[in-house]
């Protein structure tokens, strides 16, 4: 079973990306309000794929983004950044710290799911 990590501020959304991703076989979600939430549920057990927005109280998305690359339990782990900010200097510092997709809110539900199936695989192959 995968596990994948939904870090988002909103119910709504995490509840939205979850759906978008029900499809995926074998998958097992992780909920997290926030960014210490986040790191807190990777400490107790890793996981197999991070959704992660950017805006969200008491840890920016970023900064999680860089414990995450920083420790090397953590490194293989694939992160989309999922966020309303589409930017030019906000994809670039996402990428720049690791994450390994960036998408924007609204997204396509389908093409979310797609990217999200191919970064398990990847992993999966890394094993």
């Amino acid at each position: 079973m995968k596990e994948i990590l939904v870090v988002d501020d909103s119910a709504t959304m995490r509840r939205m990306v979850m759906a978008s991703l029900r499809d995926l076989k074998n998958v097992n979600f992780k909920e997290a309000n926030n960014g210490l939430e986040a790191i807190e549920q990777l400490v107790i057990a890793p996981v197999d794929l991070m959704i992660l927005d950017l805006n969200m109280p008491d840890l920016h998305g970023l900064e999680v983004l860089q414990f995450v690359r920083s420790h090397q339990s953590y490194t293989s782990i694939p992160i989309i950044v999922l966020t309303t900010r589409g930017d030019e200097s906000s994809r670039n510092a996402a990428l720049a710290a690791g994450a390994s997709r960036y998408l924007t809110k609204p997204f396509e539900p389908r093409s979310f799911a797609l990217a999200a199936q191919e970064l398990l695989n990847q992993n999966l192959c890394q094993l």
